[in-house]
């Protein structure tokens, strides 16, 4: 079954947006990654190792008021749900299903990233970046899709929000 039929947003077309929008980025095409554990093997021998370098995991969490949330930090952070959610004033966290991630950020399990954003904003979700990112110049994000992966810098990633009238929230965890 071909998944990019049910993508709202596909690669290709974010892509072409992100072009038209001159953001700057470096485009790796690779084999389907469907965890940080996955990528890990890949990251050395198609990124290099620069200690300037972020790579990210994306958590998509909800609370009991459906209030629908991306979380993005490092890869290799441990996270506590309960402290996150005290951060961010909100109820019990847990992490939303495969249909309502769909639903709400337009991607399948393993492709999350801030770019599903341009779907999660007509779908009121919240970002929230954790501010140890800012120590790394640019980051690795899926765009839509797990089969390639984007290295991106911040200001280019904050232009991309800006373009899609999203607010982001740093905070320290």
């Amino acid at each position: 079954m071909d998944h990019h039929l049910k993508l709202p947003i596909s690669s290709k077309q974010l892509l072409k947006q992100l072009d038209e929008w001159k953001i700057i980025y470096k485009h790796f095409n690779h084999k389907p990654l469907i965890s940080v554990k996955e990528a890990k093997l890949i990251q050395e021998k198609l990124f290099g190792n620069h200690k300037e370098n972020g790579h990210i995991k994306n958590l998509y969490l909800r609370d009991k008021k459906k209030n629908n949330i991306l979380f993005v930090t490092q890869q290799d952070a441990i996270i506590d749900l309960k402290l996150l959610a005290e951060k961010i004033n909100m109820g019990r966290l847990s992490f939303g299903s495969e249909e309502r991630l769909m639903e709400n950020l337009g991607v399948l399990p393993g492709a999350v990233s801030p770019f599903a954003m341009i779907n999660g904003v007509k779908n009121n979700v919240t970002i929230f970046l954790d501010s140890k990112l800012k120590s790394y110049k640019n980051i690795f994000a899926h765009p839509l899709e797990n089969n390639q992966t984007l290295e991106i810098t911040f200001d280019q990633l904050e232009k991309f929000f800006k373009k899609i009238f999203v607010t982001t929230y740093w905070i320290d965890l």
